[in-house]
């Protein structure tokens, strides 16, 4: 019973499976997780002096600009290519700059990325008007 609203990524025009489907959450987290720890390895070793506490700290600038520099260029994080996952706008197109800034700052705020709708998109992929997909 209820109201059936399709598969999720239809309302967006997105194939239900495979290629250009909406990703799906497991991978997304698999992804996150090794963009973190890459963020980790770097503010660890590079800016914080070998000390864990602060590597937590820097790993969010890490993030922040891992995220913007790939997501804005390349559309993908480390993390999203090895787990073929692409960022891009609604509509099948590239990711803007502008949009890719909203959604990296959004990201790092954390809040955002875990409030979630009916396609699983965080309010962080709404906002920007971006889709994660499988590539």
């Amino acid at each position: 019973m209820g109201v059936d609203f399709g598969y999720r990524g239809q309302g967006l025009g997105l194939p239900e499976s495979g290629p250009g489907a909406i990703a799906p959450l497991g991978r997304r987290f698999g992804a996150l997780f090794i963009d973190w720890a890459l963020c980790l390895l770097v503010s660890y070793a590079l800016l914080s002096g070998r000390d864990a506490q602060a590597a937590g700290n820097w790993a969010l600038l890490v993030f922040l600009v891992l995220s913007l520099v790939t997501v804005g260029t390349v559309g993908a994080t480390p993390g999203k290519l090895l787990l073929k996952l692409r960022v891009i706008g609604e509509g099948g197109v590239r990711l803007s700059l502008p949009k890719a800034v909203l959604r990296s700052v959004l990201v790092v705020l954390v809040i955002p990325a875990v409030v979630w709708d009916r396609d699983t998109r965080g309010l962080h992929d709404r906002l920007s008007r971006a889709v994660q997909i499988r590539v």
